[in-house]
């Protein structure tokens, strides 16, 4: 009497278990729980890629202090030297009477995309 009243408090409590697990994993997959779930990683992906994004750029500042001081940029001018010039390429504008040609409507080049 006492092994068949073991038994079935054990199924009981086993049948109980199952029941709750599998509702749990139901939940979990619910299509609210799912957009939930890939909104939280998303934010999380997000603040691993501004925390990257911020490692990179303190690391950039610091490199290039460290080249800044290497090639003496930083150094104190020196007033007998002379002025660094800087130097930009700067494209000449067109004349204004000069007219452009037109490319033709209608091509007989048979490799163009139609």
């Amino acid at each position: 009497m006492f092994r068949r009243t073991f038994w079935f408090t054990a199924g009981a409590a086993a049948g109980v278990w199952a029941t709750t697990k599998v509702n749990r994993k139901i939940r979990q997959l619910t299509p609210e729980s799912l957009a939930a779930q890939a909104a939280d990683k998303a934010i999380e992906t997000g603040h691993k890629l501004k925390d990257f994004a911020l490692d990179v750029r303190d690391g950039m500042v610091r490199r290039e202090a460290e080249l800044g001081g290497a090639l003496g940029l930083e150094a104190p001018v020196d007033h007998d030297l002379p002025v660094q010039r800087h130097y930009a390429v700067e494209a000449a504008e067109p004349p204004a009477n000069t007219t452009h040609r037109k490319l033709p409507y209608k091509t007989n080049n048979r490799n163009e995309d139609h």
